[in-house]
């Protein structure tokens, strides 16, 4: 043991400290949704994550009206602006399993709903006959705690119960948030929220 300006350096207090540094430089920084600093001469958000893109929602939309979301299907991101510009989100996503099954273009939110039920679509039955026919809201729902109903029949923005998906092509078309992020982001977001998939 050495003592080197009044601290006490021990082999565990070196391996404690050198795995907390570890941990700390190793972990992805962008396992929640990351706020931007507005005050920031760009008001962009930093990339954090080197597959997450950034993007400005000017490139995007014609206004922040209502707030805008716009879901990156390539970098498997959700990007929310609220109306006022105060707030800022990025949030890590579930995609479509294949192109085909991917929609692209402009919608809008059209309802909200906390506790969702789900029925599979006539095309997830013929490609899984052993689906179900109903879900209701619960643990086994794959909608999650909370959904954003699109003006696309069938597509959501929805949360899921199975936190293995999030970052995988892993839906037969919808857009899924862990829990606790589809909830903030069901408390911003409003009714006529435009949405733009890309």
């Amino acid at each position: 043991m050495k003592k080197h300006s009044d601290t006490l350096i021990t082999r565990r207090g070196f391996a404690t400290s050198s795995l907390a540094l570890g941990t700390a430089l190793f972990t992805p920084a962008i396992l929640r949704a990351q706020p931007v600093d507005t005050t920031a001469p760009t008001g962009k958000i930093e990339r954090r994550v080197s597959s997450f893109r950034t993007h400005d929602w000017q490139d995007h939309f014609a206004s922040r009206k209502d707030g805008v979301i716009l879901v990156d299907t390539v970098s498997r991101a959700l990007h929310y602006w609220k109306e006022e510009g105060s707030i800022y989100k990025v949030y890590p996503t579930s995609v479509p399993l294949t192109p085909e099954l991917t929609r692209t273009g402009r919608t809008k939110v059209v309802q909200k709903r906390v506790g969702p039920d789900w029925r599979p679509t006539p095309n997830m039955l013929k490609r899984n006959p052993e689906l179900p026919e109903y879900v209701g809201p619960g643990p086994q729902n794959p909608l999650g705690t909370h959904a954003l109903y699109l003006t696309w029949r069938y597509y959501r923005i929805h949360g899921t119960n199975d936190t293995r998906k999030i970052g995988r092509k892993s839906s037969n078309g919808c857009i899924g948030l862990y829990n606790e992020q589809i909830e903030e982001l069901f408390n911003m977001c409003e009714v006529g929220t435009e949405v733009r998939v890309i």
